[in-house]
């Protein structure tokens, strides 16, 4: 499928895309194109339907908690090793 944009810059995506993927969109620039991946209206239960039982019993809030975690986690673990480096 090809679509042009208008004067704005705006693309219109047909009505039977739309009732198939929805109205939002996250747009990822790639070195060569750029790609339209449809977001749930509801995320989190996008989620759960992608990974199935995995999260059943945890909520939004203990997920962005353990994500939080992880991302702590990563960055000590980055700092340390830069640390280590310069002293050498």
């Amino acid at each position: 499928m090809s679509k042009s944009t208008d004067e704005r810059g705006r693309i219109y995506l047909p009505k039977d895309v739309r009732e198939r993927f929805g109205d939002q969109y996250r747009i990822v620039e790639l070195p060569s194109h750029v790609a339209l991946f449809p977001v749930d209206e509801d995320p989190l239960e996008g989620l759960r339907a992608a990974v199935g039982d995995a999260f059943a019993e945890t909520d939004a809030g203990e997920l962005k908690t353990q994500a939080r975690e992880a991302i702590s986690r990563e960055v000590r673990t980055e700092a340390e090793s830069r640390t280590q480096d310069s002293e050498e």
